[in-house]
């Protein structure tokens, strides 16, 4: 939190210098300003304990506070990817419950604006509470300027914005004057909600956000309870009334499905894990090989070789000078999750670092000047009973000129994400290292003749997915250390380089 708190200074800091140049231009009082506190609530994503590396949270792995403890003195350094404990986060969303990810309370949705413009607002530091949205910023900006909204850009034809001006509270004449919007709907992984003239319907959660694991309803429509507010008498969402007020929660229910019809929010889904392992558009979708000839980098996702939840092979073609040579041959993400093959100090290398808890390495002997091809072979484990779609350990072989210089296991490998922000590099490391035994940018020094990378089939099928959520519904999964089991068994065997 102390992370949080010390940033949050800095964007202040940093918004104060714009603010500081606009008046320095002479523009301050003619300039309108409107400023949002967050994009949803405080987020829960840190879970119980918090976490050192927010990538944890997304592969459904909780790093116990024992092994949190030695990233005390490095808090908040390029060390850590921190993220606060939940109850910081319930703290933070007081009084409103519940947090990021629930669309359907005030936690998850509810934001302060301040809105700034001297020549037009008067009286500084006045309040409203008129009920607004944020899609209700673009139309209040038009209407400031004086400018129409565009019916057609360049031959297209546009829709016209859904939100509402604020103009007309900004006369303090009028800051008691009601809402000029009627209607807005709410939802996020099946939990929604719909405000309509100051009453407030919602559903009920059916999972806490720090869990990304709890199961959740197939049936989303009729899975969820139902709950309904005054929030004029409740503004917190305390004590719902929908017993007392059966024919106003059907019309909100209602109202909800025709809001969402007409937004495209049609059909709901409740999946969190299912909608992160699944495939995306774009150009890497569908592609079994990658074949690269030079230094390329900096690509994101979208473009780059997955080669998580499957077999795959990466064959390396290179020429060494005399001298030897060094550097990165190919890498995705960095130092709190990823993977990389390389030369130190003139060994190959492959080094695959699990979330910054554990890596395992494989690496041969040094390799004298000339052409060598260097292949990574993944096998994950048979499938069966035990067996997660996802995540599955198996075994690596390093081999160097068709002869095998390293074999070892892996119980896990990283099941969901391999990195949140970090891209995919051939021939030199643009991010943060994948193990600190170097610096980059690590540029190879030899010659990159080829890279290819061949890919099998994803362990990720829809039979396993469902045998997985069959698994979840018994809660047969381990809740401490989430997808790795018993988190001191993962680290000795991963330093034993045993398989599952």
């Amino acid at each position: 939190m102390n992370v949080y708190a010390a940033y949050m200074a800095y964007v202040d800091a940093e918004i104060g210098r714009v603010v500081a140049e606009i008046e320095r231009l002479g523009q301050l009082d003619n300039t309108l300003i409107i400023f949002v506190t967050g994009d949803n609530g405080a987020s829960a994503e840190g879970q119980l304990n918090g976490t050192p590396n927010e990538a944890s949270f997304f592969n459904g792995v909780e790093i116990p506070v024992a092994r949190q403890l030695p990233y005390i003195p490095v808090w908040g350094s390029d060390q850590t990817y921190p993220h606060f404990a939940v109850g910081w986060a319930w703290a933070l969303d007081t009084p409103f419950r519940w947090t990021k990810q629930i669309a359907s309370h005030f936690g998850g949705t509810r934001n302060g604006m301040v809105i700034h413009w001297p020549r037009r607002i008067t009286d500084r530091g006045g309040i409203r509470r008129q009920f607004h949205h944020v899609i209700d910023v673009i139309p209040t900006v038009l209407e400031a300027a004086g400018i129409p909204a565009a019916t057609s850009i360049r031959g297209i034809t546009q829709r016209p914005f859904d939100g509402v001006s604020m103009v007309y509270t900004f006369d303090a004449a009028n800051a008691d004057a009601p809402t000029r919007r009627r209607t807005q709907y709410f939802e996020m992984i099946g939990n929604r909600g719909i405000w309509h003239d100051g009453w407030f319907a919602n559903t009920t959660p059916v999972a806490p956000p720090w869990n990304g694991m709890a199961p959740r309803p197939t049936d989303v429509l009729d899975g969820f309870k139902w709950e309904l507010y005054n929030l004029a008498e409740d503004p917190t969402q305390h004590t719902s009334v929908a017993d007392q007020h059966p024919d106003r929660l059907r019309m909100m229910q209602a109202l909800f499905l025709a809001e969402a019809a007409r937004n495209q929010v049609l059909p709901l889904d409740a999946s969190a894990l299912d909608r992160f392992v699944t495939p995306r558009p774009g150009p890497a979708a569908g592609r079994q090989q990658f074949v690269y000839t030079g230094q390329v980098h900096s690509l994101q996702d979208a473009t780059a070789p997955n080669l998580q939840n499957r077999a795959y092979r990466i064959t390396a073609e290179i020429e060494v000078p005399a001298g030897g040579a060094n550097g990165m041959i190919v890498t995705h993400g960095g130092r709190f999750g990823g993977y990389g093959l390389y030369l130190i100090e003139g060994r190959p290398t492959f080094t695959y670092n699990f979330l910054n808890i554990a890596r395992a390495r494989w690496q041969g002997p040094a390799l004298q000047a000339g052409r060598h091809s260097i292949v990574f072979d993944w096998q994950p484990a048979a499938g069966g009973v035990v067996q997660l779609p996802f995540g599955r350990g198996g075994h690596g072989t390093l081999s160097v000129n068709g002869q095998a210089v390293a074999t070892r296991g892996m119980p896990r490998t990283v099941p969901i994400i391999i990195t949140l922000d970090e891209t995919f590099d051939v021939g030199i490391d643009t991010g943060s290292p994948v193990d600190d035994e170097y610096q980059v940018p690590f540029a190879f020094t030899g010659k990159l003749v080829k890279l290819t990378i061949d890919l099998g089939a994803s362990t990720v099928t829809p039979q396993a997915m469902h045998d997985l959520q069959m698994m979840l519904a018994a809660r047969n999964l381990p809740v401490v250390g989430g997808l790795i089991g018993d988190f001191e068994d993962f680290l000795q065997r991963m330093q034993q380089g045993s398989g599952p």
